[in-house]
């Protein structure tokens, strides 16, 4: 392991954001991790994973420990099921597409969301209808503090809506080293409710939808209305998608009839956050080099050379301007460091 000074964080953070670590080191073990957090216990340690879920707006004055441990391995099966352990340094969307090659079914509306398998669990990440809450058996992290290595089990990790422990009471206590996931191997419970797959789907002339037809079709739809991280920076979804009470919703819909909304539950709805930003005259809308996508409202994207302080300003004037417009406040999904 080599421990570096005044390393750019440039290409380890999917907005492209040009800030500096002042140290940085690899850990591709979790023996390695353990090594690094034993030997540097003195200094201050900043983690960091794939960098799809953050938003720099400062240089980061600690030693910034990358993890990159990588494998993926299958701990039980049976005739239906299939539990597969996949390291925290894994590319989330090669691992979709690996367990779609193996035949495993359960995370196929999962792709192409960026980021790394270790940081899945800390935003209980989903799409189209499937969460990771839903296939997730376990995961394996390390006890910042001990350096003990203990199991999260789902009902241990208090999954909620793009939450989890690790974002509340665990937060900065824990690194995610691995995550087991329960998926089937046959007679795969397919998720096809939302239009946009079904209007692909449709547009593929696929029939009898497959794991693999489903993936395809999501890959489609994503393609066809978020950026490239890699051409245009950007962390995907800048902003959960609000849920608000039925008192609140009534006023809405009363000022908004024609506003699109799923029911969470009978009590709880949830608005969609690209609707409030694109009503709110922010789609396509660019200011300096920080913007808004001009295909998904939704998306925040950093044009070249923004820093992470002018999006984190166009966020706030876009959730000061959906306030005022819809009485709603939106929240960030993306963490800001």
């Amino acid at each position: 392991m080599v421990l570096e000074e005044h390393k750019s964080l440039k290409a380890y953070n999917t907005f492209g954001i040009d800030c500096n670590a002042r140290y940085f080191i690899s850990a591709k073990s979790v023996t390695a991790l353990k090594e690094v957090l034993s030997k540097y216990a003195n200094k201050e340690i900043f983690i960091l994973g794939g960098g799809s879920n953050m938003l720099l707006t400062k240089d980061i004055d600690a030693l910034v420990v990358h993890v990159d441990i990588r494998g993926i391995s299958v701990v039980s099966e049976d005739e239906q099921h299939v539990q597969v352990k996949a390291m925290a340094g894994e590319n989330w969307h090669d691992f979709v597409l690996y367990c779609i090659e193996q035949g495993y079914g359960g995370i196929e509306n999962l792709s192409l969301i960026p980021g790394n398998i270790g940081t899945a669990p800390i935003q209980n990440i989903g799409a189209y209808g499937v969460e990771l809450k839903d296939v997730f058996h376990s995961c394996s992290a390390l006890n910042v503090q001990d350096l003990t290595e203990e199991t999260f089990y789902k009902s241990d990790c208090e999954f909620q809506y793009r939450d989890s422990i690790f974002k509340n009471k665990a937060k900065g206590k824990y690194i995610i080293t691995s995550v087991t996931l329960t998926l089937t191997k046959k007679d795969h419970t397919l998720s096809t409710s939302y239009g946009a797959i079904q209007q692909e789907l449709k547009e593929q002339q696929v029939t009898e939808p497959t794991i693999e037809a489903i993936s395809k079709a999501v890959i489609a739809i994503r393609q066809s209305k978020l950026p490239d991280p890699a051409k245009l920076g950007n962390s995907g979804s800048f902003f959960k998608n609000p849920v608000i009470d039925s008192d609140a919703f009534q006023e809405f819909r009363s000022n908004f009839p024609d506003a699109p909304f799923y029911e969470v539950s009978p009590t709880e709805f949830k608005i969609p956050a690209g609707w409030l930003i694109e009503q709110a005259g922010f789609k396509g809308k660019r200011f300096g080099d920080a913007g808004v996508h001009d295909r998904q409202a939704l998306v925040l994207i950093n044009h070249g050379t923004a820093t992470g302080n002018d999006i984190w300003e166009l966020a706030l004037r876009i959730q000061k301007a959906v306030k005022a417009q819809f009485g709603i406040y939106i929240e960030p999904e993306v963490n800001i460091i």
